[in-house]
């Protein structure tokens, strides 16, 4: 029997096709921290999970509470407050969202104003609907601190007017004449501090930004608080009026998870 004919091998190890493993991307929407999880670019606006309608984010996103809440401050906004803050109507709740139930879902887009009156749970519903989840406290914080781990999404130190918080102004102070009550007025994120509005629409603030592989993620400091995955109840990061110097590190832990005020929204986070 003849012996079989020689294998022929390749004379060098590069003449061996080398296959680069690929490195896992966020969806556009998202930006990549530490190449092993995904965070919103923006501060989430609410869509109908059905639809994709836009939710009014002046209200919590449920139809049975918005309408008690219309109906209630419809009559509560002539009775409480300065007679120009009486004057301030109430912005409207579409008429779709009155009529049937949704449910929501969270939407990470640039120029929105983002969504308030957010409950924890309706939080993790919205990024639940959007194929995400809420971040974990250490997610959110080390996102926040950027590549370069600062206690600010710009620097080291607290500087005035980088990011949308510590404002002038307190809207329920303005509306009603005592920055303690009447949390649940859909007016008070409508509230302006001179000609511009108290809430910014989302990477408004240019400042503001937790850079990460030539990307970056807008307003985690201030502009509205931001639910976190925590069933005892914490929200992050401080809103336009809070009055904290406290950046990355701030956080909010005296109300239960199922709270929501003018003030509370999210931001999600998806695994790579």
């Amino acid at each position: 029997m003849p012996a079989p004919a020689p294998v022929a091998l390749p004379e060098r190890p590069d003449d061996f096709a080398l296959v680069e493993p690929q490195t896992p991307v966020c969806p556009a929407d998202m930006v990549r921290v530490k190449r092993s999880y995904c965070v919103d670019r923006y501060e989430a606006s609410l869509v109908d999970a059905e639809t994709g309608q836009d939710l009014s984010p002046y209200y919590v996103p449920s139809r049975k509470q918005a309408l008690s809440i219309q109906k209630l401050w419809e009559q509560e906004r002539l009775a409480v407050g300065p007679p120009e803050a009486r004057e301030l109507g109430l912005p409207p709740l579409p008429p779709w969202q009155s009529q049937r139930n949704f449910e929501p879902k969270a939407a990470s887009r640039k120029n929105r104003v983002p969504q308030g009156y957010l409950t924890g749970p309706l939080a993790a519903l919205a990024c639940k609907n959007a194929g995400k989840r809420l971040c974990s406290l250490s997610e959110w914080q080390t996102a926040c601190r950027g590549e370069e781990d600062r206690d600010f999404p710009y620097g080291e130190k607290y500087q005035p007017g980088k990011c949308n918080i510590f404002r002038e102004a307190h809207p329920a102070a303005e509306l009603h004449g005592n920055a303690s009550i009447g949390h649940s007025d859909p007016r008070l994120n409508m509230v302006k501090a001179g000609d511009k509005p108290l809430l910014r629409r989302t990477g408004e603030t240019r400042a503001c930004m937790s850079k990460w592989e030539g990307d970056a993620i807008t307003d985690m400091v201030g502009n509205i608080d931001e639910w976190i995955d925590d069933p005892e109840g914490t929200f992050v990061g401080g809103f336009y009026a809070r009055s904290k110097k406290d950046g990355c590190a701030s956080m909010v832990r005296a109300h239960p998870f199922d709270y929501f005020d003018y003030s509370t929204g999210v931001r999600c986070c998806k695994d790579l």
